[in-house]
């Protein structure tokens, strides 16, 4: 007890609280509420990247770095970037509070949050999906569903003309490959904006703040 006392003497003195902070649980993931306009050219990862933040930004959200979810492939003698690598540590929370994912490999798991509902654009709006019209369920991506790289990056996001561009189902439904991937379903037809729209996307893209 004498000891005890002296210390609890000290933390009142010191201001020092044992209490946790509050968890940030504001915007840190959404899919872009319109893309490019000029297909999957979106002025490569750094265009992508403000892209992301002029949205958030419009949205009233400052003070956060942010990453667009894309990968790409190895070129001109710089090494492949790897989605997963580019958007921080996590947790993430959408527009409505919501936490999708807790970390990295919990976003690339089954336990993540990831669908229809929960992944919503910057202004906490539910995206399009099949069934509705437009359908605006295709997200570019560029990845594997690990999160890794593919060569189906619209040279790397720069091309609005011939290529393909690995895509998503926000929605966690549709036709492909891998229909219910949140991140790596299928290929686009193009890079255009009429061929992403005509596979069932509007080029639009996942960001998270690191």
């Amino acid at each position: 007890m004498k000891r005890i006392a002296p210390l609890l003497a000290a933390i009142a003195l010191t201001g020092f609280s044992t209490t946790a902070l509050p968890q940030d649980n504001s915007l840190s993931f959404f899919i872009t509420s319109v893309g490019s306009g000029d297909g999957a050219n979106l002025g490569g990862l750094e265009g992508a990247d403000a892209h992301c933040a002029v949205l958030a930004e419009e949205a009233g959200v400052t003070g956060k770095t942010w990453r667009a979810y894309l990968s790409a492939h190895a070129a001109n003698g710089n090494p492949a970037v790897n989605a997963r690598d580019r958007i921080g540590d996590g947790p993430w929370y959408n527009a409505n509070g919501v936490q999708v994912a807790s970390s990295v490999d919990d976003l690339h798991s089954e336990n993540n949050q990831l669908s229809k509902e929960n992944s919503v654009d910057e202004n906490g709006n539910v995206v399009n999906g099949r069934g509705d019209t437009p359908n605006r369920h295709d997200i570019l991506t560029g990845s594997t569903e690990d999160g890794y790289a593919t060569d189906a990056t619209c040279n790397n996001w720069t091309s609005n003309g011939e290529g393909s561009a690995q895509v998503g189902h926000h929605d966690r439904t549709g036709g492909g490959a891998n229909p219910t991937s949140w991140n790596s379903a299928h290929g686009s037809r193009g890079c255009s904006q009429e061929n992403l729209v005509g596979t069932g996307g509007d080029g639009l893209f996942y960001c998270f703040a690191l």
